[in-house]
């Protein structure tokens, strides 16, 4: 693939058609080997592609940078999401994906790409799990946005998050909601990370897709 993107692909055990995928999008400071331990259910059933940012940003890499909490930099923030459209655009065509199964799961800033994805792609994905994010103020008013009724979503936040607040959990929810997207949002007594009984639920919604 010809990709900015260093990543680590798992394929399915035996390759037929129909087979979901899910592309996971890690967090500031963090790799594309953090978000494999959620979805382990899933190697050998799911195509998985797990994505390294391009940014270093010890002790890991980033996707895109920050002017303040929940302000990315637009320039920055506009190129990675363009990117990630080509990544997942070339995958779908190098390993012929069922383009009905395209699934994404993020953590924090991945959840912000997640959230922004599903509505920059529209009916390419059919699938999000976001975890501790939210959907930057210039996405809800500047992007042009795809329709999203199809759409399964996953939100969830820790309580006690003082890196990314709960608060902006719960109006990803509300907005996702408002554009027809069909939500499931959780709160856990956590701060800025995911516990057992989320990653529960986690597993939980993907097998439900």
């Amino acid at each position: 693939m010809k990709s900015p993107f260093t990543y680590k692909y798992l394929p399915p055990k035996t390759i037929t058609p129909n087979q979901p995928s899910l592309f996971l999008l890690h967090g500031m400071g963090s790799n594309e080997e953090d978000l494999l331990q959620l979805v382990k259910e899933f190697e050998g059933s799911h195509h998985i592609f797990s994505l390294r940012g391009p940014i270093v940003f010890s002790p890991g890499y980033a996707f895109f940078t920050i002017e303040e909490a929940g302000k990315p930099h637009r320039e920055v923030f506009d190129k990675v999401v363009t990117y990630l459209h080509q990544f997942i655009a070339e995958a779908i065509e190098e390993y012929n994906l069922d383009q009905n199964k395209i699934n994404l799961l993020g953590f924090s800033q991945g959840a912000v790409l997640a959230q922004t994805l599903a509505f920059t792609m529209g009916n390419v994905i059919n699938g999000v799990v976001a975890l501790s994010g939210y959907l930057p103020d210039f996405v809800k008013e500047e992007y042009r946005k795809h329709p999203i009724e199809h759409l399964n979503v996953f939100i969830s936040h820790g309580d006690y998050d003082y890196v990314i607040p709960s608060q902006w959990g719960a109006e990803s929810k509300e907005y996702f909601e408002e554009q027809g997207a069909k939500v499931t949002f959780k709160t856990y007594e956590d701060g800025h990370g995911v516990i057992p009984e989320n990653q529960r639920d986690i597993v939980t919604f993907i097998k439900e897709l």
